[in-house]
């Protein structure tokens, strides 16, 4: 374990919503760990994916002025498609800014460098978070899947980032359904709420 991470005498060891936790039940170099991530990735983008590589948790400064980036769970998928899952147990209120600054990090770390490469060489980008404590939004919908969208013309951008969250404080109404009733991403959040 990380010399800096602490762990209060207060916290359940064992809640997958704690960072610790959570990066040791996905991160391991194991078929079941991997397997594991894939699938949730899979749940939430609605396609499935495949990872295949664990990158670098903690990208290095340049500068000692840079805010330090932290990505919890940043990984690549088969196809090329970049990955950044986060567990936020305890969120703060720019929780929804500091996610869409996550993906366009994400998302313009691709090398398109070179006289063989353009714009269309870059893929998909995913920020994933997982908010475990707080809502966000308004609505009481567990899952948001954000995209460009223009919506006084209905037009989407079509872009390659997508922000996808998972609110589990709403996942209540989950838990009143039978689990063979659920959807795959339904059981991920029961999951994460209710172990």
């Amino acid at each position: 374990m990380d010399e800096n991470t602490r762990v209060r005498h207060t916290e359940d060891m064992l809640d997958i919503r704690s960072d610790p936790v959570f990066k040791a039940v996905f991160t391991r170099e194991c078929p079941e760990s991997t397997g594991a991530l894939s699938n949730l990735v899979s749940a939430l983008i609605g396609r499935e994916v495949t990872i295949v590589a664990i990158l670098s948790n903690e990208p290095p400064i340049e500068n000692i002025r840079d805010r330090q980036v932290r990505f919890d769970i940043k990984c690549r998928a088969k196809d090329g498609e970049l990955v950044n899952v986060e567990m936020c147990f305890n969120s703060h209120d720019f929780e929804p800014v500091r996610l869409e600054f996550h993906a366009a990090k994400l998302f313009i770390g691709q090398d398109i460098k070179g006289k063989d490469k353009d714009f269309d060489d870059l893929k998909q980008a995913y920020q994933i978070g997982i908010l475990a404590k707080k809502p966000f939004f308004a609505d009481k919908n567990y899952f948001h899947s954000f995209e460009y969208y223009d919506p006084v013309n209905k037009v989407s951008l079509g872009g390659r980032t997508r922000i996808i969250t998972l609110e589990l404080i709403k996942a209540d109404k989950i838990a009143e359904k039978p689990v063979d009733e659920m959807s795959v991403s339904e059981r991920w959040a029961y999951f994460f709420e209710y172990r």
